[in-house]
């Protein structure tokens, strides 16, 4: 929609906001949200300058490493990618206090949802200055397990 010039649903608006790649299971109880882990990113690397410079999405957040042109892209808008654990669904779900669908309704669990989040357990994968996790995490290590021996039985 944004690509093509046309406005976002009413109440839809993306402006100074984080979006988190996630397709949260209905709610049991009292639960705001049921289970909420994070999606695979890097498959939403093409949208990311349409996120970041037409939305003008503040950050994201999903799992796993994003693509090289994404990270450019990151980098260029000053923007952040974060992670959130995969795996832990119903931990990252505690962090969301509210939810409303603000568009696509008719999508079920891939609407497009507002969260209210508090304490949300995420760590920079990649900083605004372009800087991954997934590249400074390995090389740093590396080194470090360089000398250390390994018997193969």
């Amino acid at each position: 929609m944004l690509d093509a010039g046309k406005p976002l649903p009413d109440g839809l608006d993306f402006k100074d906001r984080v979006i988190y790649y996630v397709g949260p299971v209905d709610p049991v109880g009292t639960e705001v949200v049921g289970p909420a882990g994070p999606t695979t990113a890097n498959r939403m690397d093409r949208f990311t300058e349409t996120m970041l410079g037409k939305a003008g999405l503040l950050a994201m957040v999903g799992k796993a490493e994003r693509g090289p042109e994404a990270i450019e892209i990151i980098r260029k808008h000053g923007s952040a990618y974060l992670i959130a654990v995969g795996g832990a669904a119903f931990l990252v779900s505690q962090a969301i206090r509210a939810s409303r669908v603000v568009g696509f309704a008719e999508l079920g669990m891939e609407a497009v949802y507002e969260f209210e989040i508090r304490d949300m357990p995420v760590t920079v994968a990649v900083s605004s200055q372009g800087e991954s996790v997934h590249d400074t995490g390995p090389a740093a290590w590396r080194g470090k397990f360089a000398g250390i021996p390994v018997a193969v039985e």
